[in-house]
């Protein structure tokens, strides 16, 4: 458990990384779809990192660990890369006003079943880098510290990621009961202030 504590620390950037684009995902959903469209994308990382990205690991470890610094540079290079994306398309290409989500057309189901394979997609790369970074910060040891040590490391940075991210996309709801229901005045004042900081917050 320590060894995945410290592990897991190195791999800070990308746990953040993971956290800023998963809201997006529940963006356009009635507000009692939020946490369960965030716990299906929660179960699909989970199995991303421990049913393939888990085995793979230990794997490169015994037979190829030659490899492990060159796919941690090609992780970082891609993230790098999707970030430039982001500011080029930002400055080139300004935001134009999202289209509403077609709901008769396509149905809200089917709608959610395709924003959260999307997600769990773009968990899967997120995830792999981040197990990359917790083999790497891994002293040589028995394939079971290994593999407990990527397990434990795995499930916390999910819980944490995943955790914060039903905390942020939760955070005006909260701000709404605290100032319609709030007791004392700076209560209600604090949840206003937070209804009103969530959007640029979020953005």
């Amino acid at each position: 458990a320590a060894q995945a504590t410290k592990s897991g620390v190195k791999a800070a950037g990308a746990v953040i990384d993971d956290a800023a684009v998963t809201p997006k995902y529940i963006h356009g959903f009635a507000a009692e779809r939020e946490l369960p469209i965030i716990w299906k994308i929660a179960k699909g990382s989970i199995f991303n990192k421990l049913v393939i990205l888990l085995p793979v690991a230990l794997i490169l470890s015994a037979f190829a660990p030659w490899l492990i610094n060159p796919l941690l540079m090609i992780g970082g290079a891609y993230l790098c890369f999707e970030g430039a994306e982001k500011i080029w398309h930002l400055i080139w290409h300004p935001a134009s006003p999202e289209a509403p989500l077609d709901e008769e057309i396509r149905g809200a189901a089917h709608l959610e079943r395709e924003k959260v394979a999307g997600a769990i997609k773009t968990d899967f790369v997120l995830s792999a880098e981040i197990m990359t970074i917790i083999l790497a910060a891994t002293p040589d040891s028995s394939i079971w510290f290994e593999a407990a040590t990527l397990a434990d490391a795995g499930i916390g940075i999910t819980a944490v990621v995943y955790g914060g991210v039903a905390l942020i996309v939760k955070a005006d709801d909260v701000g709404l009961f605290l100032s319609a229901r709030g007791r004392l005045g700076a209560t209600r004042a604090l949840g206003r202030a937070i209804v009103r900081a969530m959007p640029g917050f979020l953005k």
